[in-house]
Formats: C-alpha cells, sequence, structure tokens
C-alpha cells in the first residue's frame, strides 16, 4: 500500500490534517497543472477514529482519480477544540480546508459520523460537491440511544470485524481520548441525518455492509430513498467497517456510481 503524506491545515481556529499519496497537493495549494485526471475523492472519517481505517480504499480508489483523506479537529491525534463543534462546524471547517488547497470539485465518501460530516459540507459548499458517498450512516433509527449504538458496535467488533480493523479502531479511540468522545456522542446522536439528506440536491450512494448491524438495511434504504437522488448498495460479508475488509469491492461501487455522474 502506498505511503500517504500529510500536511496540518487550519479554518476558523480549528486544526486537522489532510492525507494524500502524491506529494504536492495535500502539502500545497493545488494548481491546475497539478490536478490529475479523473474526479477527486474526499475521504472523511467517523467519531473517535482517523483515515487510518480509510487508509486501504484509498489506496484504491487514487489509482482512478485524486484521493485525500482528513483527520478532522480533535480526532487521528490532532489537537481539541476548546469547545463542543457541532456537525455543521465540521462541514464548514472541511469545505473552508478543501477550497484554501484549491480542491473545488469532489465527492465525498464518508463512513459513520464521517456520513453526517459529508452532508453538512455538502450542503455549506454546493457548488463544489459533485456526490455523496454515505457508508454505515449514523444513527440508524433503531438505535436512538447510547445504549443501544454501543450494542450494535459491541456485536460488530466481536462477529464482523477482522482483527486489524478492530486494532485501528481501537488504537484510534485511545488516540481521540475519551473526554473528545463523549463530548462529541451527543452531537452524532442527535444529528437528523434522515431530514437533513433530505435537502441535498446531488447524487447520493447509501453503501453498507450487508451484515452491518450499526447500519441496518431497512434504514439504509430509506435514507436513500430520503434522497433527491439516491441508490443503495450493499457489500456482502462485511459489517460495519466495510472499507477495510472489501475496499475494492467498496471502490467498484463507488466509481460505478460517479461514472454516469460525470458523463451526465
Amino acid at each position: 500500500m502506498r505511503k500517504l503524506f500529510s500536511t496540518e491545515v487550519e479554518a476558523f481556529g480549528l486544526r486537522g490534517r489532510i492525507w494524500t499519496a502524491h506529494y504536492g497537493p495535500a502539502h500545497s495549494r493545488v494548481t491546475p497543472s497539478q490536478l490529475r485526471a479523473g474526479p477527486a475523492y474526499v475521504l472523511l472519517h467517523g467519531i473517535g477514529v482517523s483515515h487510518r481505517y480509510l487508509a486501504r480504499l484509498h489506496a484504491v480508489l487514487d489509482a482512478s482519480g485524486p484521493t485525500y483523506s482528513l483527520d478532522l479537529p480533535g480526532f487521528g491525534g490532532t489537537p481539541k477544540p476548546e469547545r463542543r463543534l457541532s456537525v455543521a462546524d465540521y462541514g464548514a471547517f472541511i469545505a473552508a480546508v478543501l477550497k484554501s488547497r484549491g480542491i473545488d470539485s469532489y465527492y465525498l465518501v464518508g463512513h459513520s459520523m464521517g456520513v453526517q460530516f459529508s452532508i453538512e459540507t455538502a450542503l455549506h459548499a454546493p457548488d463544489a460537491v459533485l456526490g455523496l458517498v454515505l457508508m454505515g450512516p449514523v444513527v440508524d433509527s433503531r438505535h436512538k440511544n447510547v445504549g443501544r449504538q454501543s450494542l450494535a458496535l459491541a456485536i460488530d467488533g466481536l462477529f464482523h470485524e477482522s482483527p486489524s480493523s478492530n486494532w485501528i479502531v481501537l488504537t484510534d479511540y485511545l488516540r481521540c481520548g475519551i473526554r473528545w468522545y463523549l463530548t462529541e456522542l451527543p452531537v452524532m446522536m442527535a444529528y437528523p441525518t434522515m431530514e437533513r439528506v433530505a435537502h441535498l440536491q446531488v447524487p447520493v450512494l447509501v453503501l453498507r455492509g450487508d451484515r452491518d448491524p450499526v447500519a441496518g438495511s431497512d434504514w439504509s434504504l430509506r435514507l436513500s430513498r430520503a434522497a433527491a437522488e439516491g441508490r443503495l448498495s450493499e457489500i456482502p460479508g462485511c459489517g460495519h467497517v466495510v472499507q477495510h475488509l472489501r475496499p475494492k469491492a467498496v471502490a467498484d461501487a463507488i466509481k460505478s456510481f460517479v461514472s454516469p455522474v460525470t458523463q451526465a
């Protein structure tokens, strides 16, 4: 797997990191001569974790177009903000950082709470976002309290994830720390995902592993139907962190979704 390069990014007094497999675009503003052919993908992690559990998907997508991953403020070892951030705060941060780097036309690929970040980024910068891929979207209507959400995550980790996936998630949780995780958990739980998706005016792909207990099949189908232009794709034999276990299958589903949008 190709090595990823990172640089610190800042907007609104918040600091994070952007990662790319190609030295240059992540370290300075992108110029037209630096842009590679194909759509740009921006990968967004969920609560408590970082770009690391997206790295396999990043590597596969990067073969077909410029790909960027973010470590958002408070996660992945980045500085903790001095206040609780809303999902809209994160969306504004993402849009501002990408604009500052000259990345002004892209597909957002969010996982878990990263789905929420993707939605708010698209609503904040509608002219820049070509489409959204919502992987393992939260919070499933069956898990509208922390106890049920935690149980679903525990079942997923015990029965549907690989040791390497669990190790990445666990060590990222430790890097995030319990204080910031618990600071942002109520934000994730309260976010009206279904209602916000209905406001999107770009194509949406809802994607899940077919064994995912966190983002169930009924919830994911209803979420895809709430979008003005939505569809659902399921990857066989996978749980919540589908992009780590089956990166090529996930990338193929994303590229199939992107192709007709690009040709339109």
